[in-house]
């Protein structure tokens, strides 16, 4: 299934998604203040083989705006009932960043959905250090809104190389964030400052097969978190990608996609096997 204006299509509760390609479908879930855009990278180099379905989740680009109180359980539950609307029973899920809790949380909460999980770049059991500087993010996010530490943000996500060679693709980050629903990322943002702990105790319930990737340079989504987080989920893969920071999957699509590329077509292989 291709999608030619994939802006217009929605569910009927409200999420803005797209489709690319096909074969098996594969979910793509962005990361706090970003969109279903940063696939780019993704989708030119999987859709040949596997049906990308991306989406904005609660609050970003033009999906509706989380409640009042909302947790990870309604981020994850906007998922289901995305494939629920597509008539998708199962699929593989790529969570970037905030993505990865949302995947996380959705392979906890709605299993039977899950044919293979990827947790990209994501947060897991930070030290004191680190939830004191997300957390004074967070103020600054509530107090200015979603531009207030923009540039900060920029020189953790992308390498000095990569923001001097490609201004415009900074400059259109730089955008997005700013665009942002205060509301929804503010929301989105607190979840993602607070919630690195989400269920811990329970990851050993994720029986799907897993992989947990991130970059070597990744100062907020660390290598040792990675690693944990592997430990916890019985049978799960870890991958670290040498001299790659926070936004790899778009400053190294090619070697990312490399990456998931073998994760992914070893699950499509598995699965033929038992058809």
């Amino acid at each position: 299934m291709n999608c030619m204006n994939p802006d217009n299509n929605k569910t009927p509760a409200g999420t803005s998604y797209s489709i690319h390609g096909q074969g098996m479908p594969v979910v793509l879930i962005h990361g706090v203040g970003l969109n279903k855009s940063m696939w780019g990278g993704q989708l030119a180099g999987l859709a040949d083989h596997f049906q990308l379905i991306s989406y904005d989740m609660l609050g970003h680009g033009h999906s509706h705006q989380p409640a009042d109180g909302a947790g990870l359980q309604d981020y994850a539950d906007q998922l289901r009932e995305l494939l629920d609307h597509l008539q998708i029973p199962q699929a593989t899920v790529i969570g970037f960043s905030m993505g990865g809790l949302v995947a996380r949380a959705f392979a906890l909460a709605h299993p039977g959905y899950l044919s293979g999980l990827v947790i990209m770049n994501s947060v897991f059991g930070r030290t004191d250090e680190q939830r004191r500087g997300v957390q004074a993010r967070t103020r600054e996010v509530a107090e200015k809104g979603p531009a207030a530490n923009v540039d900060a943000a920029l020189e953790r996500w992308f390498s000095r190389e990569y923001r001097a060679a490609s201004p415009a693709q900074i400059e259109l980050i730089r955008q997005t964030l700013g665009q942002n629903s205060h509301q929804g990322y503010l929301k989105t943002y607190d979840l993602f400052a607070s919630q690195d702990n989400y269920m811990a105790d329970q990851l050993h319930q994720i029986r799907t097969p897993t992989l947990v990737i991130t970059g070597e340079l990744d100062s907020g989504s660390t290598p040792h978190m990675a690693q944990s987080m592997a430990k916890a989920i019985p049978g799960a893969f870890c991958e670290v990608l040498p001299e790659q920071r926070h936004m790899m999957p778009m400053e190294s699509p090619r070697e990312v996609n490399h990456h998931l590329r073998t994760f992914l077509s070893n699950l499509s292989a598995t699965r033929e096997s038992l058809v």
